[in-house]
């Protein structure tokens, strides 16, 4: 699972409801996309997309905690790494 990076808030014309301290945080599986992405531009996108694009429906289908820890293919970042969830703890908190 990636680490938690900030995403910028785009500003809106109406501006924020009053007390709205909310912050948007990236997908889980956004760098999985981002990889696709840069696979198209990667020579013949036949040869290129089909390996990132499995990682991302991988991603996508797995459940939070448990998506592919296999590194990125055109992304220069680190490979996730798995994250432990304590589904209990979590449950308990909400």
């Amino acid at each position: 699972m990636s680490e938690e990076r900030p995403v910028p808030r785009r500003e809106s014309p109406w501006g924020l409801p009053e007390g709205d301290t909310r912050q948007p945080k990236a997908h889980r599986c956004n760098d999985r996309a981002e990889d696709v992405v840069q696979a198209v531009f990667e020579g013949n996108p036949f040869k290129t997309v089909p390996g990132p694009f499995k990682l991302f429906l991988q991603c996508m289908r797995s459940k939070p905690g448990e998506e592919p820890t296999e590194p990125y293919t055109y992304l220069q970042l680190d490979p996730p790494r798995r994250v432990e969830v304590n589904v209990e703890q979590t449950a308990s908190e909400s």
